[in-house]
């Protein structure tokens, strides 16, 4: 591990306490800054204790006619629709519908090795069952135009099996097709109804329904790419992904949904558990994803354009949602940042400022530079006209400069300032600011 890296998480560590209110000013301000860059539209909202203690919206619903979202805009969450799913898979095992160790050959007896692979084995992702949506361009030949379930078992059944059931894990959104295949079978309904009837209506989610095409008038919103400016993306058609990302969701009906799942609200503690239980790497229908000394659970989803993130930390009561419509970022970066304010750490507003020296005005900055109060050295190099910044040990950084004496290095969140009069440099990583000096 680099010093700068290792030093930002000296720096992260040191307060392990939820803030007692979140950092409402510095997180608007951090998102109007992706916003006026051109670097995410979309929706974000936190949970704490049942109360939603921050909601923001930047960007449009629908830049053409320049509309701009609102708490209530609704956004595909793509595979967030696997915690539902599995949800509703553990309500009808609760219901007596069926049991978790059942296999699916009679249900789907066209599907390789489907008298070997269980329910389970779909929740977790351990079926070997191929995903459908590996198959980029084939799937890309067919994704606006509906399927029946009958073409969708033929595509599924045709991508074949990638190794024996159980044997290991590996993501696949065919696991989560054939659930809701199996879930309208049980219930006799279409998973739309399903998902109505079982998890939105009792809980008053009403933002939250399966998918259709997408209304604006229903304060839907369209998914764009940035290239050189907001374009629209096709829209994927529901009747495709179904529960494997098929939902369309709010960030308020997200970690609502999310606080009643993990106080037992719609499960019993033992499906719950069942849930969280991780087998390499998967859980079903959750993920499970540590911040510092903190765990949460949920789950990212993509498609078309449109970015989600849900997670719950259960030690905590804490919950938030991020639904993006537009997204010329870090996804990371953005979850990561909405952790920190969780956590009561500092976390950068991004400079996107873009500023191009000459080699010759980098000179001015070269050298060695130190403080009593620092504990290394901090040599300061060129290279054409890139500015390099070395720790004792390290590889060479290179600086991204962002105006006169002023740069920055994104992957250890440091930013420098270099005042030529006073031979200093101030170098700032985790809000904390040192002063060193050339020697």
């Amino acid at each position: 591990m680099t010093f700068f890296k290792t030093l930002l998480l000296t720096i992260i560590t040191t307060h392990i306490g939820f803030a007692q209110s979140v950092d409402a000013q510095n997180l608007d301000e951090y998102f109007n800054t992706l916003e006026a860059n051109n670097k995410f539209m979309g929706s974000i909202a936190i949970l704490k204790h049942g109360n939603i203690v921050y909601s923001k919206q930047v960007g449009y619903s629908d830049p053409d006619s320049e509309q701009k979202p609102d708490r209530n805009t609704k956004y595909r969450i793509g595979s967030i629709s696997k915690v539902f799913t599995a949800t509703l898979v553990f309500k009808a095992i609760e219901d007596g519908k069926i049991i978790l160790n059942e296999t699916i050959d009679k249900y789907f007896p066209e599907i390789e090795n489907a008298g070997k692979i269980t329910i389970s084995n779909l929740l977790n992702h351990r079926s070997g069952i191929h995903s459908f949506t590996d198959h980029k361009k084939e799937f890309l030949s067919y994704h606006i135009h509906p399927k029946t379930e009958k073409e969708m078992i033929e595509i599924i059944a045709k991508g074949g099996s990638d190794f024996k059931p159980d044997k290991k894990a590996a993501y696949s959104n065919s696991n989560y097709v054939l659930l809701s295949y199996i879930l309208e079978k049980l219930y006799k309904k279409s998973y739309a109804q399903v998902l109505e009837d079982e998890i939105t209506r009792p809980l008053n989610l009403n933002n939250t329904f399966f998918g259709r095409k997408i209304d604006i008038e229903n304060n839907e919103c369209y998914a764009y790419r940035f290239e050189k400016n907001w374009r629209k993306t096709e829209e994927t058609e529901p009747s495709i992904d179904m529960g494997a990302g098929g939902i369309v969701s709010t960030p308020t009906d997200l970690v609502r949904f999310a606080e009643a799942l993990f106080n037992n609200e719609i499960l019993s503690p033992e499906s719950l558990a069942k849930m969280k239980t991780i087998q390499d790497k998967f859980g079903m229908g959750l993920f499970k994803i540590e911040y510092y000394d903190k765990t949460s659970y949920g789950h990212n989803g993509e498609i078309d354009g449109f970015s989600s993130v849900l997670r719950y930390f259960p030690d905590d009561n804490v919950a938030f949602a991020i639904t993006s419509n537009g997204l010329n970022y870090s996804l990371n970066a953005i979850t990561v940042t909405i952790v920190n304010s969780l956590f009561n750490k500092h976390f950068n507003i991004p400079d996107f400022r873009v500023y191009e020296p000459k080699a010759k005005e980098l000179n001015q900055y070269l050298g060695v530079y130190s403080s009593n109060t620092f504990p290394v050295k901090l040599t300061v190099t060129k290279s054409g006209n890139q500015l390099q910044l070395q720790a004792p040990g390290d590889s060479k950084m290179n600086l991204e400069a962002t105006a006169t004496g002023e740069f920055k290095y994104e992957p250890a969140a440091i930013s420098i300032v270099f005042d030529v009069d006073k031979n200093q440099m101030l170098i700032t990583q985790g809000g904390k600011t040192n002063v060193l000096h050339k020697e």
